[in-house]
């Protein structure tokens, strides 16, 4: 055996090789497991919990006995008596879809809608619900839905990354970026997050008083310092993946300021999203860029829309909370559904309306300041797009709202189902850590069959 050749090194070369060789599988798009319906994926997020009794899920019944005592737990022990909805429920489209007077703008794509409406969480606080939603677990450290799918289907394009994350520009989501992590797959497959005011990757832009031959020299000089270290500590993910963030910097230097340019856009455009509301939250921006993300070839885009502060969670005041999320939430999302279906990106773009759990069927508080509790036990998410039935509703919850009635989803169920639009089995989509075979569904989940397309 050669100097350059010790026994630790072939150790680590042997064990780490098959780590090495999927992350290098990276620049390019792996295999899928079967003919995939979706090429991409991108996810709205309302943190906060939206009251699915408020927006999708019309219960008559809860209506008319509002103000009726109704024995139910909740997570701050605060419950009261029934509340109907305070907004209208209309049905919409040819598909008579059920959507409240709340959603306007995405009531108007009802028939490209795949409504779930009997989801089951685990958790009702938010941090390991929101965990769960985009891990699959409730405890923090687990890679992310957007991290699965870069690890299994790699980048649509070299000179962006393939895991692109919009935070709401006002607030971070309860975790912050552990939301968007990698866990324990490789570095490099960890959401990049955008800014939603100057460069959009931070530090992106070169100094303008930098000498570009200086700058070229310098970067030459830290790649080949990386590229020994690596050579000499094989097995380390994080350091690989900065050499290709290094790499992947470059590319977007010249890529990303194109793509985060608005003014291309065209002013009906701008409008349709409500660029023009200057009272709005970045959710309009984020949404176009987010569909401009997706033409580039970006594999997953992630938007939140609230976070920690000036969110969803409407424990008291429903109306107020609610009619101004709404307001900020609906114009943005349902110009993208028409945006996205106008340039034919629907057919093959699998769009995913999240929040981590729904709200209560009883008051918490009274009167007209009264809002609803946390509730995992039943709330409704949204799909669009690629492979799923458009018009149609799937599961039902009791007459109430309080817990599925018909079909029940989990949230291994909806991983199990988005991934397999992706062309990926979820029992063999696995990264083996500490002695495991760990995949998004955990030991768990079935694909919702009854929301297929043919």
């Amino acid at each position: 055996m050669s100097n350059n050749r010790t026994r630790r090194r072939l150790l680590f070369d042997t064990g780490a090789g098959f780590g090495w060789l999927a992350l290098s599988a990276l620049d390019a798009p792996a295999s899928t497991h079967f003919a995939a319906k979706a090429k991409r994926v991108i996810q709205i997020f309302a943190v906060g919990g939206m009251s699915h009794i408020d927006t999708f899920d019309a219960k008559p019944e809860l209506t008319k006995r509002t103000g009726k005592p109704f024995d139910m737990p909740t997570f701050f022990g605060q419950g009261g008596n029934l509340m109907g909805c305070p907004f209208e429920f209309k049905q919409r489209g040819q598909s008579g879809l059920w959507v409240s007077d709340l959603l306007p703008h995405i009531a108007e794509s009802a028939d490209k809608l795949t409504v779930i409406r009997s989801m089951v969480a685990k958790s009702a606080n938010h941090m390991p619900a929101l965990a769960q939603m985009n891990t699959g677990f409730v405890l923090s450290g687990f890679p992310s839905m957007g991290a699965w799918v870069t690890y299994a289907l790699g980048a649509g394009n070299e000179n962006l990354p393939a895991f692109v994350v919009l935070p709401d520009a006002r607030t971070q989501p309860w975790g912050g970026s552990l939301q968007w992590s990698n866990g324990f797959l490789p570095a490099a497959v960890q959401g990049t997050p955008f800014r939603s005011e100057g460069d959009p990757v931070p530090d992106l832009s070169s100094p303008k008083d930098l000498d570009p031959g200086a700058r070229k020299a310098g970067m030459d000089w830290l790649d080949r310092m990386n590229r020994t270290y690596a050579e000499t500590h094989p097995g380390d993910s994080t350091l690989d993946a900065r050499i290709r963030t290094y790499e992947l910097a470059a590319s977007m230097q010249l890529s990303i300021p194109g793509i985060a340019d608005l003014s291309q856009e065209s002013e009906a455009t701008r409008k349709m999203y409500g660029l023009d509301d200057k009272n709005a939250s970045g959710l309009p921006r984020n949404c176009l860029l987010g569909r401009r993300l997706l033409e580039k070839g970006v594999r997953f885009v992630q938007i939140f829309h609230g976070g920690a502060s000036n969110s969803w969670d409407a424990h008291g005041n429903l109306i107020t909370n609610h009619s101004g999320n709404a307001k900020d939430y609906d114009k943005p999302v349902g110009a993208l559904l028409k945006d996205l279906d106008s340039r034919g990106l629907l057919k093959d773009t699998l769009v995913m309306g999240v929040t981590e759990f729904g709200r209560t069927p009883v008051s918490q508080g009274s009167g007209n300041t009264a809002g609803r509790d946390h509730h995992p036990d039943c709330f409704t998410c949204w799909l669009a797009g690629a492979g799923v039935k458009p018009g149609f509703s799937y599961g039902e919850s009791d007459e109430l709202g309080y817990k599925p009635a018909v079909d029940p989803v989990s949230i291994y169920d909806f991983h199990a189902t988005a991934l397999h639009l992706l062309g990926l089995n979820h029992e063999k989509l696995t990264y083996y850590h500490n002695g495991t075979r760990r995949r998004l569904t955990d030991v768990h989940g079935h694909v919702v069959s009854g929301i297929l397309s043919n």
